[in-house]
């Protein structure tokens, strides 16, 4: 199984406003800072916006932070919500082609009971648990902590 670029670059952009705590942060520097297109980060920053993830701040000093709390944001909800669908195979939902060994095939049973255990793993985290340790993701990625976080 693979994840979308899409969804990678959504959890590499919470993880940042994750790390810059209460700060603001923009695209242009959670781009830079990862080395990624700024083009596709603005795609990623609009839906995670309309669902809830992020909010904007706008004017000269104005930027990106989460909408809710690092631990309030579960990974399997971030990948869901991102991913266009999880059919490992044409048999499986969303696309549920028929085939002419559906009514015994064990396949099918297998690949499900995989990305669900799969899905099950992500739910046990939340992006507050990406985080950590946040002294050194920060120095990773350049981030200095917020002035009223130092206190």
């Amino acid at each position: 199984m693979r994840l979308t670029v899409y969804t990678d670059y959504a959890l590499r952009l919470l993880m940042y406003l994750a790390l810059k705590d209460d700060g603001l942060a923009t695209i242009e520097e959670i781009a830079e800072s990862y080395g990624i297109s700024k083009n596709h980060l603005m795609k990623v920053t609009h839906q995670l916006g309309v669902g809830g993830y992020i909010e904007t701040v706008r004017g000269r000093r104005g930027g990106l932070r989460l909408a809710k709390p690092a631990q309030e944001i579960g990974l399997g909800d971030v990948v869901r919500y991102t991913e266009p669908d999880f059919a490992i195979v044409m048999c499986l939902e969303p696309v549920d082609a028929d085939c002419a060994v559906r009514p015994r095939c064990v396949l099918r049973r297998a690949l499900e009971r995989a990305r669900d255990a799969f899905m099950k793993i992500l739910d046990e985290y939340t992006l507050g648990d990406l985080v950590k340790p946040r002294s050194a993701l920060r120095d990773l990625l350049a981030i200095a902590p917020h002035a009223d976080a130092r206190r």
